[in-house]
């Protein structure tokens, strides 16, 4: 009731910017909403916010489901509750949109392949065999002085926020500065590095990482989420990185973000280790050769010299989709004798973050899964329109599927996204497709030094037709994106919000009409079509707040 008077009461409200501004068309007001439909309780939820989003003048639900990248596994109970979704939108004239490839947060098509998982390359690791098992022997061996913390004037530096506390690292109450240890090492090129760290916490407000930093370059090697609690008793974290071209690393322990409470470190360790989420396909090939061996001497053959090499938990454990940081990895089982010298050049899988793992574009079987999903997601729910869920791919263009193909990271993501709507066109001809923005935009995402993305996606938009809208999310950089995708062709919904001030979309709005009035654009011509209610978080508070904001700017 409090939220339909506060949206009342803003509908009323005088407009927001100069009275002579173009009023916006925004004749696409959307809610996104993502949940999990195998949960009858998740329908009851999502059929409560969408009334509220049709009493509040929203029109469209953009709905996102995991279980999207595994219908053929779903129970006829999904249907079910698939269906009611449908009748449900029919009723209330929201028109559903959902959302489908999802390059980037790839997890839920990955789990009915893992092995299709982007992946960096190991060149020549060292295997030396000794009872059957031929194992990974650094060499040299990787060290981490100081990981120990019994002398922190053993680490390369240190921020003065960092302090020894009987023998391990203490950082209490930083109240925003750095608190970091650093220690430059040596690496080979190409190999595959774990590290590992005890961290202990007490009401501790930050973020505590371990971040890998090539020596030649700020380029960062690994950017997977530690996942600290504010208070917790001595744990173990891990990461992984793959050192790439580079023969020094600056690995750094500590907090960037800090403000109260206290962080500790404790038993630093490296290691290099071999075969960890190994991905076999034919686009990430797997060599075995003895060591010494000349280049044009053939491999040794899998199933002869050695059996089948797999990793039992790479993309299934806890579930299937799911990457491990870290687990043990596999040896290779062979008959060779003890003190056999291998090299063994393999790709393994990286995850990003909170276990994001992208899907490899290049590999045929990912079209045909993409177009799967597409097909019965269709069937399910027949909708007028969708969205490709492209974002945010920081893995691309390091596999053998993808070098092959000598092109540039932005042209081979501007191929997919044109198959993509390809998929899309011949399923639903007549059909709107959106796509988010941040890959396609030269003032986001699409340029060099991405993440750990080889090349430059610099002209990824190059694979959008103009008759693919862009949803904008970036607030920074909006004025020049709009204008950007505005310049293409493009029309363009604003995706705001993020479980922020609802106030911000002012921002947005003033700068389409702001676009609109430079174009002078006429019923019907004006760039800027929509609105998307955006949460990440299940966050519906502000439902009719933001319905309000968008009606003032509308005709």
């Amino acid at each position: 009731m409090l939220a339909a008077c506060v949206w009342s009461a803003l509908r009323a409200a005088p407009a927001y910017a100069q009275a002579d501004a173009p009023k916006l068309e925004l004749r696409e007001r959307w809610v996104y909403y993502s949940t999990n439909l195998l949960v009858d309780k998740n329908v009851d939820t999502m059929e409560t916010v969408m009334r509220r989003a049709a009493k509040a003048d929203y029109n469209g639900v953009m709905l996102a489901d995991s279980k999207f990248g595994r219908l053929k596994q779903m129970p006829p109970r999904y249907f079910a509750n698939a269906q009611r979704v449908r009748k449900l939108a029919d009723e209330l004239n929201l028109k559903l949109v959902p959302a489908v490839f999802p390059l980037g947060y790839s997890e839920a098509i990955l789990s009915q392949d893992p092995n299709l998982a982007e992946a960096l390359p190991v060149r020549d690791a060292l295997f030396v065999v000794k009872g059957g098992e031929a194992r990974l022997v650094a060499a040299p061996q990787v060290s981490l002085p100081g990981g120990d913390f019994a002398n922190l004037t053993q680490w390369t530096w240190k921020d003065d926020t960092v302090a020894a506390d009987q023998g391990a690292a203490r950082v209490t109450d930083p109240n925003g500065k750095n608190a970091r240890l650093t220690q430059k090492l040596a690496v080979r090129p190409f190999r595959q590095y774990h590290v590992s760290v005890r961290i202990k916490t007490q009401d501790f407000k930050g973020t505590p990482e371990i971040k890998v930093l090539a020596a030649s370059d700020p380029k960062s090697l690994n950017f997977a989420s530690l996942g600290v609690k504010p208070t917790q008793d001595w744990t173990e974290h891990h990461i992984v990185f793959n050192s790439l071209d580079h023969e020094q690393v600056s690995l750094y322990l500590g907090c960037w973000d800090g403000r109260t409470g206290s962080l500790w470190f404790d038993d630093a360790r490296i290691e290099e280790v071999g075969l960890l989420n190994v991905v076999r396909r034919a686009g990430a090939p797997l060599a075995v050769r003895r060591d010494g061996a000349a280049a044009e001497d053939p491999p040794l053959v899998e199933g002869k010299d050695f059996q089948p090499i797999t990793d039992p938990r790479m993309g299934v454990t806890p579930w299937p989709g799911s990457y491990e940081v870290w687990h043990q990895p596999p040896t290779i089982k062979t008959n060779l004798p003890d003190g056999t010298r291998l090299r063994v050049s393999y790709f393994h899988a990286i995850t990003v973050y909170h276990h994001q793992v992208m899907i490899c574009p290049s590999e045929p079987r990912t079209s045909e899964l993409l177009a799967e999903q597409a097909q019965r997601v269709h069937e399910a729910f027949a909708a007028p329109d969708y969205f490709m869920s492209h974002d945010e791919i920081r893995v691309l263009n390091w596999d053998k599927a993808c070098a092959d193909r000598q092109l540039d990271a932005g042209a081979i993501l501007a191929e997919n996204v044109k198959t993509c709507t390809d998929i899309l066109r011949k399923l639903n001809p007549g059909g709107d497709v959106y796509v988010w923005s941040d890959m396609f935009d030269p003032h986001h995402n699409a340029h060099a030094n991405y993440y750990l993305v080889r090349g430059d996606l610099t002209g990824s938009w190059q694979g959008l037709g103009k008759n693919v809208n862009i949803v904008l999310w970036h607030h920074a950089q909006r004025d020049p994106s709009m204008r950007f995708f505005a310049q293409r062709g493009h029309r363009m919904l604003i995706a705001g919000y993020y479980d922020a001030n609802p106030q911000k979309m002012r921002d947005w709005l003033d700068s389409a009409r702001q676009l609109a009035a430079q174009r002078k654009a006429g019923p019907g011509e004006q760039p800027i079509i929509g609105a998307m209610y955006t949460t990440w978080r299940n966050n519906y508070d502000d439902l009719e707040t933001f319905a309000a904001i968008v009606d003032e700017y509308r005709k």
